[in-house]
């Protein structure tokens, strides 16, 4: 059991390049990362990593090593969960990351049937909406809306999200409601700082079949997506955000939907994971689950989004 733990705290340090990082992952101590991997060297007679004061990085006899021990943990994980997909013999750490958008009551009920449904795996649930680097923050997978800039990561569409275009009735009666998209230009907005790129997003339109963007004058600017949608809730100016965003404001009658006719063209929702030959048993049957369960959230908002 030693060897296997041993390849265990390998692979995962491999990934991270980081001492620290792979001890937070794994929920142990540096000092038994730095031990194992001490002797998993001793036994094996050659040097896995390159160390640096800032970088950990593999040794080409690492590198084989890595791929080893990929294949031996992948076929380990295989033969132990081949008799029982109910999750009453998956354990393990899971790491997701969320956009804010979704850390609501409805989506985080189906995190809990999740959890239920698979009791020995440990999920530790991060939500922002800045850019995450997946493997150096040791996440195992990230659920995010919209284009996805290129990278090295697998993307797996699951729905595509309605857009609406909205503002409370007390910000509509006092400036009344826009009709067109040129009516926009005598209106104040709340504006969206992405996290990717530092820029305002403008908002998007759908005219005969073809993409208008526009940006409006700003009430204020928020980069955080909660507080966007409170803005608007509180009358600051007109928002446009994911329809499952704002789906309870809309049904009380806080938030009323403008421009309806020109509702922009929905916006993909991926799951994101590192692009790995072996996924975690734990990271396989939650991304089949999501995938599954998903588009069963705020149906009204969210179309299935079949690969």
């Amino acid at each position: 059991m030693e060897l296997l733990q041993s390849m265990r705290l390998f692979a995962r340090l491999a990934e991270l390049g980081s001492f620290t990082k792979a001890a937070e992952s794994l929920e142990i101590g540096r000092p038994q990362v730095t031990r194992y991997i001490q002797e998993l060297e001793k036994s094996l007679g050659v040097r896995l990593f390159q160390r640096t004061t800032r970088k950990v990085a593999l040794t080409a006899e690492g590198e084989l090593f890595y791929q080893r021990v990929q294949e031996i943990l992948a076929a380990i994980s295989a033969a132990t969960t081949m008799f029982d997909r109910t999750g009453a013999t998956l354990v393990g750490r899971l790491r997701v990351d969320i956009p804010t958008a979704f850390a609501q009551m409805e989506f985080i009920k189906c995190l809990k049937e999740f959890t239920d449904t698979f009791p020995g795996i440990n999920m530790v649930l991060g939500v922002t909406d800045r850019a995450v680097d997946l493997v150096g923050e040791g996440i195992d997978c990230a659920l995010r809306i919209g284009d996805l800039p290129d990278s090295t990561l697998i993307a797996r569409p699951i729905a595509m999200a309605t857009m609406v275009t909205c503002a409370a009735p007390e910000y509509l009666n006092a400036h009344g409601r826009p009709e067109t998209l040129e009516d926009l230009v005598a209106h104040r907005g709340v504006n969206f700082l992405s996290g990717q790129s530092n820029r305002t997003l403008p908002w998007h339109f759908l005219v005969q079949g073809q993409d208008r963007t526009f940006v409006s004058s700003t009430a204020i600017t928020v980069t955080e997506s909660n507080a966007y949608v409170q803005c608007g809730v509180s009358g600051f100016g007109i928002i446009q955000a994911p329809g499952i965003t704002v789906a309870e404001h809309l049904d009380s009658g806080a938030l009323v939907e403008i421009l309806e006719s020109c509702r922009p063209a929905p916006r993909p929702v991926s799951l994101l994971y590192p692009s790995r030959t072996h996924l975690a048993p734990q990271v396989q049957v939650f991304i089949e689950w999501l995938q599954a369960r998903f588009p069963q959230l705020h149906t009204a908002w969210l179309d299935r989004q079949d690969e």
